[in-house]
């Protein structure tokens, strides 16, 4: 036996080995980096719709801020070297990813995430970094109080994950989800209708690391622990743990009041019923129409009349409004004749009542006639948290005229409330009844106030029923006994138990005052589940029964994709502790019905493709359309691989081709050999010559002699007689090209000339580099005052010379020696061979010497023969104080440098040296520090940057 790649113990000896599929091409990478962005996007919906009650609501979403909310973030640093460290978590991040692609409809697995652009996105996506932060809290990876978890930009800094202005607790329910209302099991044994408010959940970052998932649309509090073992879709089931809801629970119905509005007595705008008793203070409307038409608005005095014309004061108060119409009628009758009357109310009148008792604010209120109990209730703000919510009192006078149970209109919809308010009456709210919790997987985990009912079935009925993912064959209970100590009860119910059974044994168990019920979830998993994973056309999770075999996940080939492997492997988890183990077996047995392979719960079958056990690979290099590696199939030649490629290229060398391969000799070393291949008689079919592959082969078809050369162009500019681009010859010189050009025109100064070349210029690009990382990096140690003063002074010389060293674009100028006879160095050293992409520019005469650097007057002399570097330096004044004469070099027009000897950089007397036109005389500048190493690198950057200004001079005049 031995461990495998999963790390769990393998029975059988022969050892799997699973490597990464072929690379595919860039275009496919391309494609797939778009389609991760895609799914990257906010996956959770941000609108603050009502949450269920008894939950508050933490997180924000404002038209400002609409993408994170209540959320958090990691480091891109932190994420990347999380996932760097550890393979399985990068494994993880990546089945998440494909998980949302496939929910999009796009088909993609693990293994089509490329780690490069997956860690690419991480840096640059913040979005997406706030999401892994949020799997990696739930999770465990890291704790809410991980020094490095900050919001991101953009986000409301108001809000935080744990604080007591919303009440927020270690292990608080999350409450931002919102129920689907999928098909629940009331306790009849029936099936609820679609519950309210159906909503997506929007999941915020937890406190903790836990997590309320809505699988199934159902409440489930869960938390993922992390497997040993990676992509192992059964063990990610079993780890798995369902957590105790111990959230703190709100009062049911508290929130009536809170979110409520008190109601305004001067805009209750309600009809009034024929039955409405008037009383002083209303206002009334008296229309007349017939012999005499006229619109009365018309007061209830304090005595109870109105004044009626022609009639005078007439008592009314006390009357219904049915009552009061007919006997206006009647008397206005009486001294008009032919008149008809409506009396309407006009304006209600306001009566003064009193809420007493545990309410937040009690005392005398002054709401409309037609007022109830209810909104008695609301203008007082309700009951206190000690207040009642199950026998509201409403007396007039001593007399009790009702009870009002809140929870009628909270749970049905429906209020026992008869008759209105009168002036006078009392509101009394009296401390609340028996309380008990319901927590866990019901509809309205909260806390309720009893009245009447004592048993455990009336009690979920309260709470809305018992969620299907609700676990009814144990129920705890946490009970208080008066006075003295907390004790745990449960109702356990044996398997099979029918629903009959199950509500008389809810309705037998009696509950008592501060009784806590918990609803336990059922397992997160299914023991009844085995698992298809690998190179198949569908995998996942499929229902396990009795006697099944694989044959039964794999019927036939179609159920695979094209090329499996003939080796498959199922790795069980073996009861009672789950250890794990692999089995392999021959898939191709079982294909053609010559084995059968029984299944257990909780296996998984695993399929590898044919290319990613040990796959056998060759592959072809050099002039072909698509070089690479190819999986070797069965009697592949060489002239089958080039047609695989692609073909040859245009600049393939087609008669021969290289090939190289191993043999193992005795297991214990590889020997290596490679032959010609005449490769164009394979491909014409030739038996003999089309030689038979090997797996780890390498096909090499070589490239054209030349082929590098054909369509090369050189351009010549300047003092020559036909200026141009002219292509090149194999193995063509200089002097060949100038002839080509027509020589040399009379102004001409070949001396001077400037031979510019690509590869220079790479060259001195890099050296150029690699010198200013070298400078950045100058740190002159010492100490005392005066060489505080010097290291500033260097300071300030190592960014001006790093200044220019950036902003000098290398020339690439290779140094040559010509001059107008080209008789004189035709064929000479001299004479260098050009090559595709030069630019050859033959300046003019010029008529100065070029002085610069730390001198008085630096500029552009006029030349005269003879005259050596001394009497130029004395024409531009002289050297200045901070030049360094020791230093001081010659750029000739032709590119070389000549320098001072005495130790330095070059030999030989530069002050005496005879200057010629287009030369450059420069003086650099003194370093400030006494370290040979630094002053000699400085030194160094300033010839550079002369060089190139001596080259941009020569092909500037």
């Amino acid at each position: 036996m031995q461990l495998n790649r999963y790390g769990v113990i393998s029975v059988n000896s022969l050892p799997s080995q699973k490597i990464s599929s072929p690379r595919r091409s860039l275009a496919i990478g391309v494609l797939l980096f778009i389609v991760a962005v895609l799914a990257l996007a906010p996956l959770h919906a941000q609108d603050e719709s009502s949450a269920p009650s008894g939950r508050p609501k933490t997180g924000k979403s404002t038209a400002s801020s609409p993408s994170y909310g209540n959320r958090y973030e990691l480091p891109a640093s932190r994420i990347i070297a999380m996932l760097q460290q550890d393979p399985e978590l990068l494994s993880q991040v990546k089945i998440e990813i494909a998980r949302v692609l496939r929910e999009q409809g796009r088909v993609v697995q693990e293994s089509d995430v490329p780690d490069s652009l997956l860690l690419r996105r991480i840096e640059q996506d913040a979005e997406l970094r706030s999401r892994i932060t949020e799997e990696l809290l739930k999770r465990g990876y890291i704790e809410p109080d991980d020094p490095e978890l900050k919001r991101p930009a953009g986000s409301d800094e108001s809000e935080t994950p744990y604080t007591d202005k919303n009440e927020r607790r270690p292990g608080n329910w999350p409450d931002d989800f919102e129920e689907d209302g999928e098909e629940d099991l009331t306790l009849d044994g029936k099936e609820s209708s679609r519950a309210q408010n159906a909503g997506r959940p929007r999941v915020t970052v937890p406190e903790f690391p836990r997590v309320a998932k809505e699988r199934d649309n159902e409440q489930v509090l869960l938390r993922h622990r992390r497997p040993p073992h990676r992509s192992l879709q059964s063990l990610e089931d079993l780890y798995t743990q369902t957590l105790d809801p111990t959230v703190k629970l709100e009062r049911f119905g508290a929130n009536m009041f809170r979110k409520g509005m008190a109601p305004d007595p001067k805009q209750m705008d309600l009809p009034a019923g024929p039955d409405y008793v008037l009383g002083p203070g209303d206002g009334l409307t008296v229309e007349l129409w017939g012999s005499l038409t006229r619109k009365l608005s018309l007061t209830v005095d304090r005595e109870g009349r109105i004044a009626l014309p022609e009639v005078g004061t007439v008592q009314i108060g006390g009357k219904t409004l049915d009552q009061a119409r007919e006997f206006v009628g009647k008397v206005l009758r009486t001294q008009l004749q032919d008149v008809g009357v409506d009396v309407s109310l006009g304006r209600l009148r306001t009566v003064r009542i009193y809420v007493v008792g545990d309410v937040v604010r009690a005392g005398a209120y002054n709401i409309s006639s037609l007022s109830t109990p209810l909104n008695a209730l609301y203008a007082a703000g309700g009951p206190t948290a000690r207040g009642s919510l199950r026998t509201v009192k409403h007396y007039r006078g001593k007399e009790l005229i009702r009870e009002v149970d809140i929870y009628n209109l909270l749970l049905n919809g429906v209020s026992d409330e008869v008759g209105r308010l009168e002036a006078g009456d009392t509101i009394l709210v009296p401390p609340m009844g028996p309380q008990v919790s319901v927590a866990g997987m019901v509809r309205r985990p909260a806390l309720y106030e009893l009245k009447g009912e004592t048993e455990l079935y009336e009690a979920l009925e309260l709470a809305g029923g018992v969620l299907v993912a609700g676990s009814l064959r144990q129920i705890a209970v946490e009970r208080v006994q008066a006075h003295e100590r907390r004790v745990m009860l449960s109702l356990d119910l044996p398997e099979g138990t029918d629903i009959a059974s199950l509500k008389q044994a809810l309705v037998s168990f009696k509950l008592q005052d501060g009784d806590r019920v918990t609803i336990s979830s059922i397992p997160a998993y299914s023991n009844e589940t085995v698992y298809l994973d690998g190179h198949v056309t569908r995998p996942g999770k499929y229902p396990f029964r009795k006697d099944i075999q694989v044959s039964d996940l794999i019927r036939s080939y179609k159920d695979l994709l094209p090329e499996p492997s003939t080796q498959a492997e199922i790795i069980r988890l073996q009861p009672p502790d789950f250890r794990p183990m692999v089995l392999q077996f021959s898939l191709s047995e079982v294909m053609q019905h010559k084995a059968t392979v029984m299944l257990q719960p909780f296996d998984t079958v695993r399929v590898f493709g044919r290319y990613e056990v040990d796959a056998p690979k060759v592959a072809i290099f050099g002039e072909v359309l698509r070089p690479g590696e190819y999986p070797l199939t069965d009697g592949m030649s060489t002239a089958e691989l080039v047609r695989m490629a692609g073909g040859f290229r245009r600049s393939a060398y087609r008669q021969t081709a290289d090939l190289a391969s191993y043999e193992i000799e005795g297991g214990e070393r590889v020997q290596r050999d490679h032959r010609v291949v005449e490769i164009s008689k394979a491909l014409d079919g030739v038996a003999d010559m089309d030689i038979r592959l090997k797996p780890g082969d390498v096909l090499t078809v070589r490239q054209l002699a030349g082929w590098e050369d054909i369509g090369g162009a050189v351009t010549v500019s300047g003092e020559v007689q036909h200026p141009g681009t002219y292509g090149i010859q194999e193995s063509e010189r200089l002097s060949s090209l100038l002839r080509r050009a027509g020589g040399f025109r009379e102004s001409a100064y070949p001396a001077g000339a400037v031979l510019q070349r690509t590869q220079v210029r790479q060259m001195d690009r890099q050296a150029r580099q690699a010198l200013i990382r070298r400078i950045e990096g100058a740190k002159p140690k010492g100490a005392g005052a005066e060489q505080a003063v010097m290291t500033t002074a260097f300071m300030q010389q190592q960014q001006q010379i790093l200044t220019r060293l950036k902003e000098e674009a290398p020339a690439g100028r290779q140094v040559i020696r010509i001059s107008a006879d080209l008789g004189k160095w035709e064929n000479t050293p001299a004479d260098v061979e050009i090559r595709a992409g030069d630019v050859l520019i033959i300046p003019k005469r010029p008529d100065f010497v070029l002085v610069n650097g730390q001198v008085n007057s630096p500029s552009a002399i006029t030349y005269v023969p003879g005259k050596n570097a001394q009497w130029y330096l004395r024409k531009a004044g002289g050297a200045t104080e901070f030049g360094n004469k020791k230093a001081i070099f010659v750029v000739r027009a032709d590119g070389s440098v000549i320098g001072a000897g005495n130790g330095g950089w070059w030999s030989g007397g530069v002050m005496g040296t005879v200057l010629q036109p287009g030369d450059s005389l420069v003086v650099p500048e003194r370093i400030a520090t006494e370290n040979t190493f630094w002053r000699n690198l400085l030194n160094a950057a300033q010839v550079t940057s002369s060089v190139a200004i001596a080259a941009r001079v020569a092909t500037t005049f």
